[in-house]
């Protein structure tokens, strides 16, 4: 494995990306083994992004709401490890919630985190609003020129994260690539889609062979888009702040898209078994024969035998974002949550529960007959611990 390449699908939900209508996904697919059911430790960049990079859950790497907190100086990072064994580290990144400031930059040779400014004139990083961020963003065609542009100077080994954010609000694709979109999401989808595949052909062209790359395509979160997926509970579907993601657990947020290929792996290989996104980290470190002690996620070498098999792992999940929301006055009751997602090996059993973090708030979801989360079981009991 001379290269590594990351490729972040900000925002999109496993099955939009997994509908078939995204070339670009599908070639990786045919390419690679496909975690049918990845979870995200959180729904929103910043966080989530950190556990990708770390292979630590929140509480371990430090950031745990949108705007409080930055990458604990004891956290090493990916881009740490790899640059200590020679790769050239470079980044290209998209959104306020992966700026500098969070400390993600740690490791990167060259880290691009430009963006514009909000139409009003004021810095993005410092509203708590997840919606309105999304109005400062370096859209697909940029993030591929300059990720190139980066790469055409690089002789020896490299590691490469592509970020790309058009998936998130305020769904405007600025040219359809999907006549079977259903909506102007999956338009937003399918135009990251499109120039992730001009990236892999430029990559190409410049004489690196993707066969011989580690790729690692996944989304950090999913999206609530308040009706127009039946696992939707944002807008008029009962929880108004939940329009987009943050502030909820629901599997719209959590269940994401993750597909590995290296060489040696098999291809068109699909995973049943549960995973995270906070195992990626330890498996890049397993397949380059690295140290990958001190992480809380795990090696997905297990399922890259021919038939993927392997055990499913308990998936935890959090979000303090409600803390920060809570504070603008509109939604009082807000609170922070988390949650713990089961799967059976055999796949017959999938559970969720998630609870207030400090109350005796607890729901317990059946997935297999409740696979939109609707009819949660109230459980009694005493308070959870603090997470």
């Amino acid at each position: 494995m001379r290269n590594i390449l990351f490729i972040s699908l900000d925002t999109v939900r496993a099955d939009v990306a997994y509908s078939g209508k995204m070339p670009g996904i599908e070639s990786l697919r045919r390419g690679g083994v496909t975690f049918r059911q990845a979870i995200s430790s959180v729904p929103f960049t910043p966080a989530s992004h950190a556990s990708v990079f770390t292979g630590l859950q929140p509480a371990r790497h430090g950031i745990r709401h949108l705007l409080r907190e930055r990458l604990d100086p004891g956290a090493t990072t990916l881009a740490e490890r790899l640059k200590s064994v020679g790769y050239a580290t470079g980044a290209v990144v998209s959104c306020p919630g992966l700026n500098k400031w969070y400390g993600m930059d740690r490791g990167f040779d060259h880290y691009d985190d430009e963006i514009p400014r909000l139409p009003d004139g004021s810095d993005p990083l410092t509203t708590p609003d997840v919606k309105k961020r999304g109005l400062a963003l370096k859209r697909a065609p940029l993030v591929v020129e300059r990720a190139l542009d980066w790469l055409k100077h690089q002789d020896g080994p490299f590691f490469l994260f592509a970020h790309f954010f058009d998936a998130h609000w305020p769904y405007e694709p600025p040219e359809d690539f999907c006549p079977e979109a259903a909506n102007p999401y999956e338009g937003e989808v399918a135009y990251s889609d499109h120039y992730l595949q001009r990236m892999l052909r430029g990559i190409e062209e410049m004489g690196h062979v993707l066969e011989d790359t580690l790729i690692v395509c996944f989304s950090d979160h999913g999206e609530d888009l308040a009706g127009w997926y039946p696992n939707d509970h944002a807008g008029s579907l009962g929880h108004p702040y939940e329009e987009g993601h943050g502030c909820l657990l629901f599997d719209a947020t959590q269940h994401v898209p993750l597909v590995i290929s290296a060489p040696g792996l098999p291809r068109g290989v699909e995973v049943a078994s549960q995973v995270r996104l906070v195992d990626i980290a330890p498996t890049v470190l397993d397949l380059l024969g690295m140290d990958k002690d001190d992480v809380d996620g795990l090696s997905l070498a297990e399922f890259f035998g021919p038939e993927g098999k392997g055990a499913s792992r308990p998936a935890y999940c959090e979000t303090y974002y409600p803390e920060e929301r809570r504070a603008d006055g509109q939604y009082p009751d807000l609170a922070p949550l988390a949650s713990v997602r089961l799967q059976d090996d055999d796949q017959d059993g999938r559970k969720k529960v998630i609870w207030q973090i400090g109350t005796d708030t607890v729901q317990l979801y059946d997935l297999r007959t409740d696979p939109h989360e609707l009819n949660g079981q109230t459980l009694s009991g005493g308070a959870v611990p603090q997470a």
